[in-house]
């Protein structure tokens, strides 16, 4: 019986409390609140507010979901690829786990899924347990504290939003009437960053896609003011663009820089027919109540804001005829000129106004950070970075009784394969000559967050950081023969992770579903946009048996589990293929420790010619005369 589609309450999971320290079941931590922080900083937020994704403040709503959602139908119970796909519900028998790394690695996410952890949200007492175990894991392992000032950990100062419902208001003013759109039914929107109180009437500009791509042939702001205007667009990048152009210009910081850059003071997402099926309105919907978070420095200035953007929105798409009513344009007639390459961007007649109002607070999570020093004197500054995000979703709305999203694949699972790839490092009669950091990072489904600061104030040198390995929610609920190293194609790292895959009888696979932008999407992208080559290493997808076909296994769980409550360790994990990606990834670790030459980005490839040495080179002014 398919459990999603009955009644029954999850069961719950056996349970590992025994076997976390008391210091973690109690929560302590160290003491490292922000400058003049009181106690009610930490304090854990109501149940049902579980932290959403949030990475450019003007634009809560769209980043939130463009970051966090799978690009598949939710509509939660269709279980027929289940069957397909040997049924990866917790009602499947679960597999063999006959190895000591596996059994390792089992132990380790029965401990960070356990119901003790609550979820492990950012800037809550259940996160600092989750960090408090990883902390103790690394120690045990024997690696060395990485952290700020000698300590495991490395403080992550944010500012926490949530929205005030009564401060919200969306209204078209145009041929001599206003239509007021209804708050949660047809849009949502967002106060910018530090913003608490909101409220733009302002002439709007339709700018298709926003990309400003002249050199690649693309331009959709060409010919358009945007000065003191409200930006429409579409939250996706061109279909026509190759996988990696896509990828970039699918992330929203690098349109929310040109829109700023241009005057832009607000923004409002126009979804299309297909981002709308992929992601129902009443999803998003549900992020209403939820605070979205932004990096801070010590005097509370946001760290990579763009001022003058001071609000954003998202519409729901049977509101799009509304917006673009007396334009000579139905929402129909944009979306297929779209698809055909032939739209271009216009005024609109009249005026908007877009309001939002928000309270604020200071936030503080922490990154779990340690070091395996290298054995060669000259090499071992140079560091090559593991990471997997720690923190989850929390507590939210029940479902089938239960409240707590554990987050065992997403990403239990991946801290806990990192923690493995540690231990045999260590255990190896020698280090590689490099160091190695591993960091369980907090605040990504913030938007990156964790890795984002560290890489912007690192603990160790930032110019020797030579690459990083970011593994993310693999979900190996289907037995495999490989591993997919998704945007290894883009450096050197290629060539190391097929070696260090055929070393463990794997097979490397391509990215089976690259126009979902996942290089973009996880930590890793914190490391590209720093000039720095690297990998986010996942799952596979070529099966190991005729019953089970892996992508519709992954497809089950994004539409069952993912950010749900069903993500939990009683899911048909394969902990063997676990053990192996842990052995490939300290294989990875081990090649590029001992290599002569760090990684490299690929000759005239798009991130190494857009954030790498070739970027840098081009920024620094030409000599004067």
């Amino acid at each position: 019986m398919h459990w999603r589609g009955g009644s029954r309450r999850c069961s719950t999971t056996t349970r590992r409390t025994d076997a976390l320290p008391a210091s973690v079941m109690d929560g302590r931590r160290d003491p490292l609140p922000p400058p003049g922080a009181d106690a009610s900083v930490l304090a854990r937020p109501a149940p049902g507010t579980a932290v959403r994704p949030f990475l450019f403040p003007p634009i809560a709503i769209a980043l939130a979901l463009m970051l966090a959602l799978p690009a598949c139908t939710r509509d939660g119970n269709d279980t027929t690829s289940a069957d397909a796909a040997g049924a990866a519900h917790p009602d499947t028998p679960k597999p063999p786990n006959d190895s000591a790394a596996g059994q390792r690695i089992e132990a380790d996410l029965l401990a960070l899924a356990d119901d003790a952890m609550e979820g492990r949200e950012t800037g809550t007492p259940g996160y600092d347990r989750a960090a408090a175990y990883v902390a103790a894991r690394f120690a045990e392992i024997g690696l060395q504290p990485a952290g700020d000032d000698g300590t495991w950990f490395q403080r992550i100062p944010m500012l926490a939003s949530t929205r005030v419902p009564e401060g919200a208001r969306l209204a078209i003013h145009r041929g001599g009437r206003t239509i007021e759109l209804t708050y949660l039914d047809q849009f949502l929107s967002g106060a910018s960053g530090a913003e608490t109180d909101v409220e733009i009437e302002a002439p709007a500009v339709f700018v298709a896609h926003g990309v400003h791509a002249p050199h690649l042939g693309h331009d959709d702001l060409a010919g358009l003011d945007l000065r003191g205007k409200i930006v429409l667009t579409f939250p996706e990048a061109p279909a026509h663009f190759d996988d990696d152009m896509r990828a970039y210009y699918a992330s929203q910081a690098a349109r929310a820089e040109a829109l700023a850059a241009r005057g832009a003071v607000a923004w409002i997402a126009i979804p299309t027919p297909s981002f709308a099926a992929r992601i129902p309105w009443d999803v998003i919907r549900a992020t209403a109540d939820k605070p979205s978070m932004v990096l801070v420095d010590d005097d509370g200035t946001v760290v990579d804001g763009t001022p003058g953007v001071r609000a954003g929105a998202f519409v729901n798409v049977t509101a799009v005829d509304l917006l673009f009513a007396d334009t000579g344009w139905t929402g129909a007639d944009l979306f297929a000129a779209a698809d055909a390459g032939t739209l271009k961007g216009f005024d609109l007649p009249g005026t908007l106004t877009l309001a939002a109002r928000a309270t604020t607070r200071r936030v503080e999570s922490r990154n779990v950070i340690g070091r395996l020093p290298g054995r060669d004197a000259a090499l071992s500054s140079e560091h090559f970075v593991y990471t997997a995000h720690l923190d989850h979703m929390g507590i939210g709305e029940p479902v089938d009784g239960d409240a707590i999203h554990n987050g065992a694949l997403d990403n239990a699972l991946g801290v806990a394969i990192v923690l493995e790839a540690a231990r045999e490092l260590h255990a190896a009669a020698s280090p590689p000559a490099r160091s190695m950091l591993f960091m369980a990072v907090g605040a990504e489904e913030q938007g990156l967050l964790g890795s984002r600061w560290f890489v912007r104030r690192p603990t160790v040198p930032r110019e020797g950081l030579v690459g990083n390995l970011n593994i993310d929610m693999p979900v190996l609920t289907a037995p495999t023969t490989d591993v997919v190293p998704i945007g290894a194609e883009h450096s050197t790292l290629k060539q190391v992770v097929e070696d260090a895959a055929a070393a463990h009888d794997a097979t490397v696979s391509a990215d089976p579903f690259p126009e979902q932008v996942a290089f973009v999407r996880s930590d890793q992208f914190a490391f590209v946009r720093a000039g720095i080559p690297a990998v986010y290493l996942d799952g596979g997808v070529v099966a190991a048996n005729d019953a089970q076909d892996p992508k519709l296994a992954v497809a089950w769980f994004l539409r069952n589990c993912y950010h749900k409550p069903c993500d939990r360790a009683d899911l048909p994990i394969h902990y063997n293929d676990a053990a192996r990606m842990a052995r490939i990834a300290a294989g990875i670790g081990r090649i590029v420790g001992d290599a002569p030459e760090r990684p490299a980005w690929n000759e005239g490839n798009f991130f190494g010619k857009t954030f790498g040495a070739d970027a840098a080179a081009a920024a620094v002014p030409a000599p004067q005369p």
